[in-house]
């Protein structure tokens, strides 16, 4: 992050709603395509697509030298599956129905890999047609399970990355996957993870991308308050059922070629048809510029919790702390790990500021290393948008009624602490 970028964050956060980042519409519904790697920065990215929380595309010179490009893929742009099968064949993978409809989503089974892609080259000899219907392999922890593989790297403007920083830390989950699937597979509306962004590459074939700007969605949902499960369903021309509907904007359409990286913006939801054969590799991240967006997520689930079970509130002795049980097993965190987040995260930029980085670090793919990369006044920026929803955090409610004292170190104490951080590297 150079010093202009540095001054325009800055600036723009100091006067920053939550609630109204991505709020508008792209002109025409177009979105930019970044050709040319060269003459491309990290800078740039920040600037005109992280702060704004606008939509890009990368072109497939951003992804020629990726391993997955190389050796995934046939020489007529077809997944590879021979090479697929002598690597991964006995792995066990996530494979979703889209012709099922369970709970709003695809009901999900795991397979081995090899039978997997059996049952996709059957797909496609019987003209994409199967008695088990369109199953689309989905959210493969494929780089956790097989690190040594050299699949890609990850663009380094998609380097500043909260979610996986922090979950490596933890040594416990992550949010990097492979998705595979044949012609005609998708993925119903939805927003990502924590509202987070994402960035999706196809390794190969094609996809159509329906995106909504964020708040869009409220006037998509039913009388009931319920998201479509398709969002080109024409039931939601019925007024009797979908009120709001005409009031909404069409969605920004995007086709996404082979080796093309699509960036989506923090809580747009979408919709994904694979237009043929086709694999991605995808990441959910958040950083400095939307973990604002994030926390505003959080308070809404609990809020929607705590509405749901309202009448236990008086029976139940600890109802705040079942609240946070319940968001946590519906959104994989609650209000006492989302501290811990924000503290690992701070930890690791006070480290780098306090201490610098030596040469073994940096040779290494660490955060430490990602954090030298994009500089010391990325990790001054990623200090003080911490503070802020910490602050916010801190002064929460819902926050202040949980049993804190196993939080290490206090909230007071943690702030502190990074003021001080944020103020001596500003000398």
């Amino acid at each position: 992050m150079d010093r202009a970028t540095f001054a325009c964050s800055t600036a723009f956060y100091r006067d920053y709603s939550s609630s109204s980042q991505g709020a508008f519409c792209l002109p025409g519904g177009h979105v930019d395509f970044i050709e040319k790697v060269e003459s491309f920065t990290y800078s740039d990215f920040f600037r005109d697509y992280l702060i704004p929380n606008h939509p890009c595309i990368f072109s497939a010179k951003f992804t020629e030298d990726w391993g997955s490009r190389r050796n995934w893929v046939t020489w007529d742009g077809k997944p590879n599956f021979e090479h697929l099968l002598q690597k991964f064949g006995e792995a066990v993978v996530p494979v979703a129905n889209c012709d099922v409809k369970e709970y709003n989503s695809n009901p999900k089974e795991q397979l081995p890999f090899k039978e997997y892609i059996k049952y996709w080259k059957e797909y496609i000899k019987n003209g994409y047609r199967s008695s088990r219907g369109c199953l689309y392999l989905k959210d493969w922890h494929l780089s956790r399970a097989f690190p040594e593989q050299d699949v890609y790297t990850t663009p380094v403007y998609f380097s500043s990355d909260w979610l996986n920083e922090y979950w490596d830390a933890i040594a416990v989950d992550d949010y990097r996957f492979v998705y595979m699937g044949p012609k005609g597979s998708w993925t119903p509306f939805h927003a990502d993870v924590f509202r987070s962004y994402s960035w999706s590459a196809n390794i190969c074939g094609r996809k159509k991308w329906l995106l909504y700007p964020a708040g869009q969605e409220e006037y998509l949902k039913d009388r009931h308050g319920n998201l479509p499960f398709d969002v080109t369903s024409p039931n939601l021309r019925d007024r009797s059922v979908y009120p709001r509907y005409n009031q909404s904007q069409p969605p920004v359409e995007i086709v996404q070629e082979a080796g093309e990286i699509v960036f989506i913006p923090s809580g747009w939801h979408h919709q994904v048809y694979n237009l043929e054969d086709t694999i991605s590799i995808n990441h959910n991240w958040v950083n400095g510029c939307n973990v604002a967006i994030m926390w505003c997520f959080l308070q809404d689930e609990l809020a929607a919790v705590q509405r749901e079970i309202n009448e236990w509130k008086d029976p139940i002795d600890d109802w705040h702390l079942q609240c946070q049980l319940i968001m946590k097993s519906c959104t994989g965190i609650d209000y006492k790990e989302f501290y811990n987040f924000l503290k690992i995260i701070a930890e690791n930029r006070i480290s780098v500021l306090e201490k610098g980085l030596d040469d073994e670090a940096s040779a290494k793919n660490t955060p430490k290393a990602a954090i030298s990369t994009l500089g010391m006044l990325h990790a001054v920026f990623d200090l003080k948008r911490t503070v802020k929803v910490l602050t916010s955090l801190s002064a929460n409610e819902d926050f202040k009624k949980l049993d804190l004292t196993s939080l290490s170190p206090p909230p007071e104490a943690l702030l502190h602490h990074l003021k001080a951080a944020i103020d001596t590297a500003l000398l």
